[in-house]
């Protein structure tokens, strides 16, 4: 409970030790006013004052004014005890909601907490604790066990366990040692790390995050829009209404001056759109909370509204769908064995980095002696010519693709089953065999599929830069409807507009890409989703939804989270404005009290806050 709460907590106890004593004492003391009255100040006496600087300001008809107004017509009708309950029970929903954003802020702010306060910076082998904003590019930096990395990196000595849970949501450590890159807003477990820093703490990914969070407020949903929209013209239509009901039917119906104004003054408590005012931006808060919780990151409550609604998924395939990381998948030898195929490809590729010559490589799995390599020739766009000493004698190899065997006039005789990235090799113009290298799909992926088309998800299509046969390899794995492939970033956007086209009226359509490559077509899309964003500038700066790992399940999650809330926000609605309407008619015919009114505006703001906080307890489904 914060300090400014136990206050509240106090003066509420005080108010209703002397409300509960004046009502002890209402019936046999003429003073019984004066504990009403102490109880009344200490329940609400900043409210008119609130009231009084809000009008100074512009802001004329906003829930101070109403309980003000509502209040002192009850006090000066005689009504003491409704006016004091009225301030209590109002100050009661005020404690419950200030506690209940908290709440919904709790998730956020352990987020905001991978904010790093220091940098243990090395100059000149001294070490000194400085602001993250005075490290530069290639700055050495200590990290030790406890410490936040408070810059992105790589490990230039040492090895460590590292809680990534506040950027990705996931519980276990990640293991890291020397040469591997390290991101801020990771709190360092173990061993003590030396860090060559990549980045300014401006570009960090921290940072960035941060700038996300703290923008993400801004961006209000439909329903939130509707609500601020709605309390500007509902107000002054009801305290106009309050003021007919106080005035006219003396006049023309007849009936004490009095009993009309103290229905006025309980259609003013209940009108107060509390309810709405509070309980729909927080229904929104909790989800975006319980979103970071999971590591998914919102750019605004409109995202939520967005991804309830979706109809189509579109998928970048490379880095999304796939791992963008090589294995040989089939080996497809003509001259001698699978064994010898894979030496003669790593003997030809030992001197690439290239991630298909690491493939065959790692493939090999043996050390390769560099005395057994002689000339090598890149061929662009085509392989590589290389000399390699075998069983004595050096060889000619040709290395590469369908054009560089039809430059050596080399005849395939035996192509490989399986579709893929293929890697000819001819010794001349001999054809000696084929090795396939092929992505590999994502182990989270095919639960990610089922789980969207669970949720009603109409169609998933898979956009890729590949070769169309091979997109559709993949896709018929996976169970994907539609596949596009040989595109251009260009390509990826127009197919995209084609799709937005075809969606169901009322439905959005979400693409979800690595968010390095596919930036302008995250943005022309309805729900922009980055894969990966743990490092990726161009995630954050890209997508409207950042998934802080690489589990496309965690879409489904968003999905889940986002239909929750609406739901919640919903339910908020219509109850809310029902209660309302329900009363204020009971109160204007005089079938209700001022009591009803507290309960009106009090018991359904309370309700419609405890209905909120449960967009924040979102448990994936086992």
């Amino acid at each position: 409970m914060t300090k400014k709460q136990k206050k509240m907590v106090i003066r509420l106890a005080v108010s209703a030790i002397f409300f509960i004593s004046a009502i002890i004492i209402e019936g046999t003391s003429s003073l019984a006013w004066i504990p009403f009255l102490a109880a009344y100040l200490f329940a609400g006496y900043d409210i008119p004052m609130k009231a009084v600087r809000n009008i100074r300001h512009g802001q004329v008809f906003d829930e101070n004014f109403l309980m003000t107004v509502a209040t002192i017509g009850a006090i000066f009708v005689g009504s003491l005890e409704e006016a004091v309950a009225v301030m209590l029970f109002y100050q009661v929903g005020e404690l419950f909601s200030d506690y209940a954003v908290n709440r919904s802020r709790r998730s956020i702010q352990e987020l905001m907490d991978i904010n790093p306060e220091y940098a243990n910076l090395v100059r000149d082998g001294v070490e000194e604790q400085v602001d993250p904003y005075e490290v530069e590019i290639g700055d050495t930096i200590i990290i030790r066990p406890g410490e936040k990395v408070p810059l992105d990196g790589v490990i230039r000595r040492g090895c460590s366990s590292l809680d990534t849970k506040a950027l990705t949501g996931e519980s276990m450590p990640v293991e890291v040692e020397e040469g591997q890159n390290v991101v801020s807003g990771s709190i360092n477990l173990s061993g003590v790390l030396e860090v060559e820093t990549t980045k300014l703490f401006d570009d960090s990914t921290v940072a960035k995050i941060l700038e996300l969070v703290e923008n993400a407020s801004s961006r209000k949903a439909k329903a939130e829009n509707f609500i601020t929209r709605f309390a500007r013209i509902y107000t002054p239509i009801v305290v106009g209404l309050a003021v007919l009901l106080a005035v006219l039917p003396p006049v023309f119906i007849g009936g004490g001056w009095g009993t009309w104004l103290y229905r006025a003054c309980s259609f003013l408590v209940v009108s107060c759109p509390c309810a709405l005012v509070i309980s729909v931006p927080l229904s929104f808060f909790g989800g975006l909370g319980a979103a970071s919780k999971h590591g998914i990151l919102m750019k605004g409550s409109n995202y939520l509204e967005a991804l309830s609604k979706l109809d189509t998924v579109v998928f970048d395939k490379t880095g999304t769908l796939t791992t963008g990381r090589f294995q040989v998948s089939e080996v497809a030898p003509v001259h001698g064995d699978r064994q010898t195929l894979l030496e003669l490809a790593a003997l030809g590729e030992y001197h690439s980095n290239h991630p298909i010559a690491l493939s065959v490589k790692e493939a090999y799995g043996k050390d390769i002696d560099p005395s057994r390599i002689g000339n090598v020739e890149e061929l662009s766009g085509h392989g590589v010519h290389a000399q390699v000493l075998v069983d004595g004698g050096w060889k000619e190899l040709y290395i590469g693709n369908q054009k560089l065997m039809d430059r050596q006039q080399v005849t395939i005789d035996t192509p490989a089953s399986i579709q893929g990235t293929t890697l000819y090799l001819a010794e001349g113009s001999r054809y000696l065999g084929a090795i396939v290298i092929s992505d590999t799909v994502r182990a989270d992926v095919p639960a990610a599929l089922k789980g969207l088309k669970e949720q009603g998800v109409r169609s998933l299509v898979m956009l890729t830069g590949d070769k169309e046969e091979v997109g559709r390899l993949v896709a018929d794995k996976l169970g994907i409807d539609q596949v596009y492939g040989n595109l251009l970033p260009g390509d990826k956007v127009e197919q995209v507009e084609k799709l937005l086209g075809r969606k169901s009226a009322g439905k959005t359509l979400a693409f979800v890409g690595d968010g390095i490559n596919d930036a302008p077509v995250l943005a022309r899309a309805d729900v922009g989703v980055a894969m990966g964003g743990i490092g990726s500038d161009a995630a954050v700066e890209a997508a409207d939804v950042v998934i802080m790992d690489d589990e496309p399940s965690k879409i489904v999650d968003a999905m889940q989270i986002a239909r929750k809330t609406m739901g919640i926000v919903q339910q908020n609605i219509v109850f809310a404005i029902g209660v309302k309407v329900l009363v204020l008619i009971l109160v204007g015919l005089g079938y209700a009290s001022m009591w009803a009114a507290v309960f009106g505006d009090v018991g359904v703001s309370v309700l419609a806050i405890l209905n909120a906080i449960r967009a924040l307890g979102y448990r994936r489904e086992k």
